[in-house]
């Protein structure tokens, strides 16, 4: 089990409600590691859809790709601190954006829904579907 399945299932729903939201209005995946690259960090976010291992982000590094108003946005989704949702986005981004590009390619097209509940693993994706779909 990985940490996005770890922290998907100790926070709840919320969580990959949440991630799921982050993405969409981060442009997706392909928005977000267009927005790391333009932030000197193409590098972390090739890792991640690349077929290798993932590079760690930080949470300083997430809130300057990301800034704080999501951020902020994320952590009350989820029922916690603002600085608590920057190390809870750092620890499941890189799974999560690995698992949304298992061919080590972004996928053209804004269904993060889709994309996240086909990437997890059956029961999860199963249990978040509900929620991802309100």
């Amino acid at each position: 089990m990985g940490i996005l399945d770890s922290v998907t299932q100790a926070l709840g729903e919320q969580a990959g409600g949440g991630l799921a939201d982050l993405l969409k209005d981060q442009g997706g995946v392909g928005g977000l590691v267009e927005k790391f690259g333009q932030n000197g960090m193409g590098d972390l976010a090739a890792s991640w859809v690349g077929k290798g291992g993932n590079l760690p982000v930080s949470a300083e590094q997430i809130a300057q790709v990301i800034g704080s108003g999501p951020i902020a946005d994320f952590a009350k989704s989820i029922g916690i601190s603002p600085e608590q949702a920057a190390d809870t986005i750092a620890g499941l981004l890189p799974e999560a954006i690995d698992r949304l590009t298992p061919g080590g390619e972004v996928r053209a097209g804004g269904d993060v829904f889709g994309q996240i509940t086909d990437a997890l693993p059956g029961g999860l994706a199963d249990m978040l579907g509900g929620f991802l779909k309100k």
